[in-house]
């Protein structure tokens, strides 16, 4: 099949530009800089309001059971192979001192590679690493810039700020504070004349956060003067969201998308701009230390949901906002930076519903758009996904090959950035706590060690979470020691048990962290329970879709795959449906939903592997149909439908690459009872 001509945008247009002319250098040859893990993330100095968590140095936390497994398939996959395979992050790399791409691509690639490589210990994927950071650090400029010659953009080396943070804490390698400190010396005095612009103007808070980072270990006073000219030049997220008018479906029309860059209402209603700047508002308030810094979080997530929210947790933007019809899209870029947004928001703020919020996208929305091994993803993924091949519905302004699973389909933004989604939500389960002691803010097999209150102590969690409700803590202090073990209890976990060395506790209240404060000892044993009830969620037009605790289950449309093109070690790949999709639900609120557990693997979001099944009455609508192998928008419920009471068995979102997750409801005289 011929290759079709991707949607053009300007940033397509910059990389070309960028690319073009990358300042040749000899590669320096790799080396490693190892040490033991830090004890603990220093505290905010003074100037800055305290964080309610602090998280860990990559490295703390590492990843154990079905986790382990998810990174190591990533490592096996596209994640640990791209540069082997994709010129953007090849030999030829403008960060590798070549002549090819030259801007976001490369560091992209490195803000998940590193974490990967550390978390996994993994020699090879450290030497992969290594080459780029080397290259960077041996040349940065004198004026203290640092990066390919080639374009002077500050988005880019805002990525790899990022970069040297994690390596830093993974390897205390010398070079890293005084390359930091040059670079921000540089940055602020040039600010002034040469303003951030364009997509730096928008990722601002990517820049402060590691402003704020190397503040807290050198303090360096200057770094607060940059972080507030940062907030200055960069662009206003709370007012934007005090007063949102984005609320319908954008269009290219309405977006006027010019030849020569973005607007500002263009970038304003960009997904990725959006998933970065949910962490706007808390970074701020560190150095602001407002209240109304601190809430405008929640007044934007509330926006995002009301007028674009989806099922899977996410908020449609392919490429700028869509609404809520669940037949809309959301571009993997924007999955994995409102994860980090996320986690950084949960460190500062400490707000468990933002824990909720990112298991939700963690165990849904991100492994949702990739094929079982890991070697093709997604751009753009919808819940109510029925087909994935070569057309141009429904997205707001992107290309046909959106929703393929391939290489790079439509854009390669997501092929180099959605490394760091496992890799950096695996980092945040555990966080040092402003009390001295230790958070979980999400849950999943991990083992974590740190150092609390002088004393070495690891913790091994036991858990098939999100698939099964029960998570074991079996805590190992070097001595006897006394501290605050906080639990995250999620907002729909009632009825949570907690014990602790067999003998219970009080009742854990949802939405809280529950705080433990007592002495620990070696092979002290915390046992939490958290009731995994499936639920009823209402949506667009009224549609019904099923959660039971953070997973999202969906019908699983019967697929069929078809070979697009090879691309050198992977494939692009259309998929076609083979079976009906278009059910209404039989259910209402007295309905009893029930829940089938089956064995976990090591590939828990797969379709022939799927852990838990949820099986319920449902009649087909033969009304609802697909338009240009599109699911037409959820038909308001209730509905009625002269079909046959049936039973479909639903299994989770990310397990079914062709699904239904918003279904209409059916009228309650054809409710099942």
């Amino acid at each position: 099949m011929p290759r079709k001509t991707p949607h053009p945008a300007s940033r397509r247009r910059f990389l070309k530009q960028a690319a073009a002319a990358a300042l040749a250098s000899t590669l320096p040859c790799p080396t490693t800089h190892a040490s033991p893990i830090a004890p603990t993330t220093p505290k905010n100095r003074a100037l800055l309001a305290p964080n309610a968590f602090y998280p860990l140095p990559l490295g703390s936390v590492r990843p154990t059971g079905w986790l382990r497994a998810q990174l190591q398939i990533q490592a096996n996959g596209l994640g640990g192979h791209l540069d082997e395979t994709w010129p953007d992050v090849g030999p030829n790399s403008g960060w590798l001192g070549g002549t090819g791409e030259s801007w976001e691509r490369g560091p992209y690639f490195l803000d998940g590679l590193v974490p990967l490589a550390y978390q996994l210990d993994d020699p090879r994927l450290k030497a992969k690493a290594q080459k780029f950071i080397d290259w960077t650090l041996t040349h940065q400029q004198p004026n203290g810039s640092f990066g390919p010659a080639s374009n002077n953009d500050w988005w880019p080396r805002m990525v790899m700020l990022k970069v040297l943070t994690q390596y830093y804490e993974a390897t205390s390698d010398p070079r890293i504070l005084p390359f930091l400190t040059r670079y921000f010396a540089y940055q602020l005095a040039t600010l002034p004349s040469r303003p951030l612009q364009d997509w730096g103007k928008f990722r601002w808070q990517d820049n402060a956060l590691t402003a704020l980072w190397l503040y807290n270990r050198t303090g360096d006073t200057s770094l607060p003067t940059l972080v507030r000219l940062l907030h200055t030049q960069g662009f206003d997220w709370q007012k934007n969201f005090a007063d949102f008018r984005h609320t319908e479906r954008m269009t290219a029309d309405q977006l006027h998308l010019p030849e020569g860059g973005l607007s500002d209402l263009a970038l304003a209603t960009h997904g990725v701009n959006n998933g970065q700047a949910i962490k706007a508002a808390p970074v701020w308030s560190v150095l602001s230390n407002k209240e109304e810094d601190r809430a405008a979080i929640h007044r934007m997530l509330s926006a995002l949901d009301t007028y674009h929210g989806l099922p899977n947790g996410m908020f449609s933007c392919d490429e700028h906002f869509a609404g809520r019809n669940p037949s809309q899209g959301s571009e993997l870029c924007t999955v994995v930076e409102t994860m980090f947004s996320l986690e950084q928001s949960l460190a500062i703020l400490g707000d468990p519903t933002l824990g909720d919020r990112l298991e939700l996208l963690a165990f849904n929305a991100l492994p949702g758009a990739f094929t079982d091994d890991m070697w093709a993803h997604q751009y753009n993924q919808e819940p109510n996904q029925v087909e994935c091949s070569l057309h141009h519905k429904p997205w707001t302004t992107d290309g046909p090959e959106s929703n393929l699973y391939g290489l790079d389909p439509n854009f390669g933004c997501c092929t180099a950035n959605f490394h760091q989604g496992w890799p950096k939500f695996t980092a945040s389960l555990w966080m040092a706590s402003h009390d001295d002691g230790l958070a979980a803010t999400a849950y999943s097999p991990s083992t974590v060690t740190t150092t609390i209150r002088g004393v070495p102590l690891s913790i091994h969690e036991d858990t098939e979470y999100p698939f099964r409700d029960r998570i074991t803590l079996t805590l190992n202090p070097a001595t006897p020691t006394a501290f605050p073990l906080h639990l995250r209890i999620p907002a729909w976990a009632a009825n949570a048990t907690l014990r602790i060395n067999n003998q219970p506790q009080p009742t854990p209240t949802p939405n809280t962290f529950a705080r433990i404060h007592r002495t620990w000892t070696s092979g002290d044993v915390v046992e939490l329970t958290l009731p995994l009830t499936p639920r009823l969620i209402t949506g667009f037009n009224q549609s019904l879709s099923i959660n039971r605790g953070p997973l999202v289950f969906s019908y699983p449309i019967g697929e069929t795959w078809l070979k697009l093109r090879d691309r050198d070690l992977t494939a692009d790949w259309q998929v076609y449906p083979n079976t009906q999709w278009n059910y209404a639900l039989a259910v209402d609120n007295t309905t009893t939903l029930h829940a089938t557990e089956h064995p976990l693997t090591d590939a828990p979001f797969t379709r022939h592997a799927a852990p838990v099944t949820i099986t319920l009455p449902a009649r087909k609508l033969k009304s609802w149909q697909a338009v240009d192998s599109v699911a037409d928008p959820v038909p308001p419920s209730p509905i009625t439908t002269s079909e046959p009471l049936e039973q479909i068995t639903l299994i989770p979102y990310a397990a079914a690459k062709l699904r239904i997750t918003a279904f209409p409801r059916c009228a309650p005289a054809q409710v099942s009872t």
